[in-house]
């Protein structure tokens, strides 16, 4: 059973994913982050596909399973110093803002991945 109070999906076989989940888990300090990997097996627990998980940014907070800006804004709310920008992301221009951003990168994401690879 998971007791922590936000769990965030990641493909772990893309290493922008991996970069940006290490730094996480570095800021991660009260462990209330639970990380799954859903490169290989998935996770069946997730009512979400797993080809979606791969695509998309995932995170479960407070029960409700929410994708790209809105996860990470969830993750940042478990972390202490990002909580700030978290809770700032609840406001609808603000998250609507980082939702555009992140659209953006998805279209580069690809790019970015040789890159880093």
């Amino acid at each position: 059973m998971n007791d922590k109070p936000v769990k965030v999906w990641f493909d772990g076989d893309c290493p922008l994913c991996r970069r940006e989940i290490a730094f996480m888990r570095r800021l991660d300090r009260k462990d209330a982050i639970h990380f799954v990997d859903v490169a290989g097996e998935g996770d069946p627990s997730c009512p979400v596909d797993q080809s979606e998980l791969l695509a998309r940014f995932h995170a479960e907070e407070d029960g409700a399973i929410v994708s790209g800006a809105a996860a990470f804004a969830a993750m940042w709310r478990a972390i202490p110093v990002l909580r700030p920008l978290g809770l700032v992301a609840r406001n609808r221009t603000v998250l609507g803002m980082l939702e555009r951003l992140y659209k953006a990168f998805l279209k580069v994401r690809p790019r970015l991945q040789k890159l880093a690879s």
